[in-house]
């Protein structure tokens, strides 16, 4: 075992760091760290705001701060807050040590690749306007049904991997009705979409669950469980709540995504 090692050993210390050489965005890697680990001093909060510098706009982060910046794009090496996360002298380093929070290495190494990388700023995507991606082509042009399908069989083909064969209906009811409601289809659902002729049968079988209640509730299970939402307080005080007036409004938005 110990020559295999070796190697595994070796072909790990000499693989490329590819996290290097990837493009950080700011969405992704470095606005999670600010909201994180900046915000409490640095945000939006201008009671807590020391040194009135913020991190949560970016005027805020690139401003003049009386000769030096904080953010200086395409320079990390002149960038105040890489020379202040990256400072030996604990009363120098951000975050501070009273603050509870403490940067990771991985952390740093992002913020320093991002503001070489000129330090691009990113609407948060709440307020991003979603713009339809062009279709990438395909060589099978007549597999895709729509344009999701278009995605996959590209990755697909770019992979060398064929796609699988389409499903057969009883197959596809199951898979569905699974998905939408958590739950299987009853035998009567089955037969019914296995004898239907109508050439757009499926579809009216995800409309009809789509209008399910058991749709709704299976939508809304992630956001009571985040919640912790329970009918009753366990085996310490097990009454009754009224709690499921609030309960059954969750299910009704999600039932019509309001």
């Amino acid at each position: 075992m110990r020559p295999i090692l070796g190697v595994v050993v070796l072909a790990v210390t000499l693989a490329p760091d590819l996290s290097t050489a990837q493009e950080v965005e700011f969405n992704r890697d470095i606005r999670p760290i600010f909201s994180d680990k900046c915000y409490t001093c640095h945000g939006p909060d201008k009671a807590n705001r020391k040194s009135k510098l913020r991190f949560d706009t970016e005027a805020g982060a690139k401003q003049d701060l009386g000769g030096h910046f904080a953010i200086v794009p395409g320079d990390p090496a002149k960038s105040e807050l890489v020379r202040r996360i990256t400072a030996e002298k604990p009363a120098m380093r951000m975050p501070p040590i009273w603050s509870g929070y403490k940067l990771t290495d991985h952390e740093i190494g992002l913020i320093s690749r991002w503001i070489e990388q000129g330090a691009k700023w990113e609407k948060h995507w709440a307020f991003i306007p979603p713009k339809r991606r062009p279709l990438p082509d395909v060589k099978d042009g007549n597999w895709p049904r729509n344009a999701i399908d278009n995605f996959v069989l590209a990755r697909l083909e770019r992979e060398g991997v064929d796609h699988s064969p389409e499903a057969d209906r009883e197959r596809l009811i199951r898979r569905v009705t699974l998905d939408l409601t958590g739950l299987p289809p009853t035998p009567a659902e089955v037969d019914a979409f296995l004898n239907a002729k109508s050439p757009d049968a499926y579809e009216k079988n995800v409309d009809r669950l789509l209008a399910s209640p058991r749709y709704g509730e299976r939508m809304a299970e992630r956001w009571l469980d985040a919640a912790r939402y329970a009918d009753t307080n366990g085996y310490q005080t097990d009454a009754e709540r009224s709690m499921w007036r609030w309960r059954d409004w969750v299910i009704l938005q999600s039932q019509h995504a309001l």
